[in-house]
């Protein structure tokens, strides 16, 4: 069995010496992100959602009925399916200050639902109502029902495969292509000059967003490096149909978001985007892209104040860091080495 697999309860109590170093820059670069939602003045959007159109606004709502619930959906596929089947500790802390940043997350959605005029209970309801969302939902609970509801054997080469789908699942799936389609949207308005105090809170939720996809990329690519059973061409093609199978779902998702389109935005300008992701991502582990579209939406690079990850954001980011100091000297090593996992 690989070092960083185990479900030895007294194992991975010694943080030093680290064995994962990308774990424990990613942990230092994520407490240095901390950021709480009321820090931003939500209410001074009040005068674009007024002047905004119906298709608009149920964009927004529609975003907000998906991001809420499977932000916590997260923290239950991390809890359970995750945090018990890791050995390193400084891997258990990362998994922590992720787990706060979901429940973050939450409460910054919960914001935009008390702040902005939608209905709270109608919005909470569309995630299992609106068919494209509970689609997409209950994919996500297959996975993690075998980590939280099945019993699962990290011993053997079955239940370490289990490991690699719940992440694929949770983590390319929902946090790297899913996730990203919605703040494309969200911060299109942006573009447009609206919903600016909006878009900053997408710009945080995002920058969060972009470490967790690094470490999920870090441990699988780890896992499988570490336990040759799983280096077949069977599984891995398994691991990238998953993956296309969820664009189809996508798809499907931001038609219901975007029936008639809006200005600079449709269904098709977004599905391409999602596509366009989908390529990175299967090249971040180790696959040739799929669909090779180019990218609608280039402002996304430079919008998102955010460090470079892998291959992705082109941008740096400065502000709002505690101990940005530590932070910014982690960054070029952080970057060196998605590049040198990026070439395996």
């Amino acid at each position: 069995m690989g070092k960083i697999l185990g479900s030895g309860i007294q194992d991975g109590l010694l943080l030093k010496p680290i064995n994962y170093q990308w774990a424990m820059d990613l942990y230092d670069q994520a407490v240095a992100n901390t950021w709480f939602p009321n820090e931003i003045q939500l209410a001074q959007d009040l005068a674009d959602w007024e002047k905004m159109s119906d298709e608009e606004r149920h964009a927004v709502t529609f975003l907000m009925s998906y991001f809420n619930p499977n932000e916590l959906l997260v923290n239950k596929a991390l809890a359970f399916g995750v945090y018990p089947y890791v050995n390193a500790a400084e891997a258990h802390l990362y998994l922590a200050k992720q787990m706060w940043e979901e429940a973050n997350h939450c409460m910054a959605f919960e914001y935009v639902l008390e702040t902005f005029p939608i209905d709270r209970e109608q919005a909470y309801a569309a995630h299992v109502d609106e068919a494209t969302m509970a689609a997409k939902e209950a994919f996500e609970t297959k996975y993690i029902k075998r980590m939280t509801e099945d019993t699962m054997d990290i011993t053997t080469t079955e239940g370490k495969k289990d490991f690699i789908r719940n992440l694929i699942a949770y983590n390319i799936i929902l946090e790297g292509i899913w996730f990203y389609s919605g703040f494309m949207v969200a911060l299109s308005f942006r573009q447009r000059n609206l919903l600016r105090n909006f878009g900053s809170l997408i710009d945080w939720i995002v920058r969060d967003e972009s470490l967790h996809l690094k470490f999920g990329i870090n441990l699988i690519l780890t896992v499988i490096e570490e336990n040759e059973d799983l280096q077949d061409e069977e599984f891995a093609n398994e691991i990238k149909q998953m993956i296309l199978d969820a664009v189809a779902m996508e798809e499907e998702y931001n038609k219901a978001l975007l029936p008639n389109g809006i200005l600079g935005l449709n269904a098709d300008y977004i599905n391409q985007y999602v596509k366009y992701l989908t390529d990175r991502r299967l090249e971040e582990l180790g696959f040739e892209p799929h669909y090779n579209v180019s990218n609608p939406a280039k402002w996304m690079a430079t919008a998102n104040d955010t460090y470079e990850l892998v291959n992705f954001f082109e941008s740096t980011n400065t502000s709002y860091e505690v101990n940005a100091g530590n932070a910014e000297a982690k960054i070029a090593d952080n970057q060196a080495e998605a590049d040198e996992n990026g070439d395996k």
